[in-house]
């Protein structure tokens, strides 16, 4: 129970010493009190600083929640059109070989015997066929050349062809030119041999 504070009339009746412990007990009572009001108001700032926090916690979660969301959405569709694409991809890569092998297995020199006429419009086919597929598909591969579906193709391949052009000598050249023209021979002979016998008759 609290001590009840001493009246003027009392402080009358006491002596210097009485005074002076009344005085001493009450500033010891202030201090106490200052030491209750600083711990109070500690407890006061911290519990406004954990009300902070579990807002900011509170807050932070449901935003990043939000953001996760919506992020594994545009993820998840990324992965399914990566997918579509890698499988388009395998589908160019395997026509392109394919392709490729055709125009390779293109020898005028096993066609002896054969009607030369009937070979070269089957080879010029497969050109115009491996043609087609080439600007069909190089677009698909890189959307951002489709007006012009050599850029790719020159800007991914033109340092490999030089240094395969640097490395090829004469040899190189004159069996190339042969093959080459070797068709048009062919089909000037299929010509003179067709006139002969016209003129023949």
């Amino acid at each position: 129970m609290p001590e009840k504070a001493p009246t003027s009339d009392s402080f009358l009746d006491l002596h210097d010493e009485q005074i002076d412990t009344q005085a001493q007990r009450a500033q010891e009572r202030m201090l106490q009190l200052q030491r209750e009001q600083d711990q109070v108001s500690k407890q006061v700032r911290d519990l406004e600083e954990l009300k902070r926090k579990r807002t900011q916690l509170d807050e932070g979660r449901e935003e990043m929640e939000e953001k996760f969301t919506r992020a594994l959405v545009v993820v998840e569709r990324e992965i399914y059109d990566s997918q579509k694409r890698v499988e388009l991809l395998h589908g160019i890569r395997e026509s392109f070989a394919a392709h490729a092998d055709n125009l390779e297995a293109i020898n005028p020199r096993t066609w002896d015997g054969l009607d030369v006429n009937k070979e070269l419009t089957k080879a010029l086919s497969a050109v115009d066929d491996a043609r087609a597929e080439y600007q069909k598909s190089i677009p698909k591969i890189s959307p951002g050349v489709a007006g012009d579906a050599d850029q790719m193709a020159a800007s991914a391949g033109h340092r490999y062809d030089e240094a395969a052009a640097d490395s090829r000598d004469f040899l190189y050249w004159l069996k190339a030119g042969f093959a080459f023209t070797l068709p048009i021979f062919a089909l000037g002979i299929v010509l003179i041999v067709v006139l002969i016998a016209i003129f023949n008759r």
